[in-house]
């Protein structure tokens, strides 16, 4: 028997702004924006409700914004890593990420390691990977 990762919750100053960051990045859909929470999925769910345990394991997860009254302060203890395709431009993603309002981040990576550290507008940290097809 195994559970279906269901979502991964992000603490947030600005719940509604860091969801339609975020649906932006990953080309996701909003389904839930109030002040308090906002949500967001891959545009290729299936409505609901899913009644076979298959379908039910195989639909995305999703990112759920929640209000929090303080600052983030220290380093991730979880990250989000990101990958283009290999017919996409890694390097282009980037650009693209940081004209969106992300920022570098040095936690002591080097180009050899192969990806990027970015913090989103809220300085949560994620990576980009090297391109990839699997």
């Amino acid at each position: 028997m195994a559970l279906r990762w269901y979502t991964i919750v992000v603490d947030s100053l600005d719940p509604q702004a860091q969801a339609r960051w975020w649906a932006q990045v990953l080309d996701w859909a909003l389904v839930f924006d109030t002040p308090e929470e906002a949500v967001i999925i891959p545009k290729d769910v299936p409505p609901g409700p899913l009644d076979d345990l298959s379908s039910w394991m195989s639909a995305g997860q999703g990112m759920v914004f929640v209000r929090v009254p303080e600052e983030k302060s220290v380093k991730n203890r979880l990250h989000i890593d990101l990958a283009p395709h290999t017919s996409q431009n890694r390097d282009e993603e980037i650009t693209r990420l940081l004209q969106m309002g992300a920022t570098r981040a040095d936690v002591g990576q080097t180009e050899a390691d192969g990806w990027t550290v970015l913090r989103d507008p809220e300085e949560n940290e994620f990576c980009v990977l090297s391109s990839r097809d699997s």
